[in-house]
Parts: C-alpha cells; sequence; structure tokens
C-alpha cells in the first residue's frame, strides 16, 4: 500500500484526485502544517470483527454508589485551576 500526505487546502481543492487514490488502493496522511491529523484509508468490507455478547445485558450490576456527595461542578472548577 502507497502512502502519501496533503496538505489540508490541498485537500479540499482536490478530493475527488485523492479519493481515486484511496480506492485504487493507497491511503493518503492529511497534515496541518506538517502535523499529521488524519488518515485516508481505503475501506474493508470486514475490517471490524463482530463477536457474539458473553452475556446478557440484564445480567450487568451497577457501580456502587460513591460514598459521599459529589458537587461535578466544584470538581471542574478545581481541576480548571490546576491548570
Amino acid at each position: 500500500m502507497t502512502m502519501s500526505k496533503v496538505g489540508v487546502a490541498a485537500l479540499k481543492a482536490r478530493l475527488s484526485e485523492h479519493l481515486r487514490a484511496v480506492r485504487s488502493g493507497r491511503s493518503v496522511t492529511i497534515v496541518d502544517r506538517a502535523t499529521p491529523i488524519a488518515r485516508l484509508v481505503p475501506y474493508e468490507e470486514h475490517a471490524m470483527e463482530v463477536r457474539k455478547a458473553l452475556g446478557r445485558i440484564r445480567d450487568l450490576r451497577l457501580p456502587p454508589a460513591p460514598k459521599a456527595a459529589t458537587d461535578s461542578l466544584s470538581v471542574l472548577l478545581d481541576d480548571r485551576r490546576r491548570r
């Protein structure tokens, strides 16, 4: 599989051309200011493995409730102050 790099602006300008390249089996790495941000790869029909469930959803147990009350806003503001 051949791979090429393309900038975001070039991808927008020639999207059809790049999609044809991907359709023919090549991968395209999309870069933003020389930083890779995404990759276009050929679609594979059976690329995802589908497995049978090991149990029933109704048999799952919920995690225990927290022991103390939680104030999510305070946790969020505290986290923002630390950054």
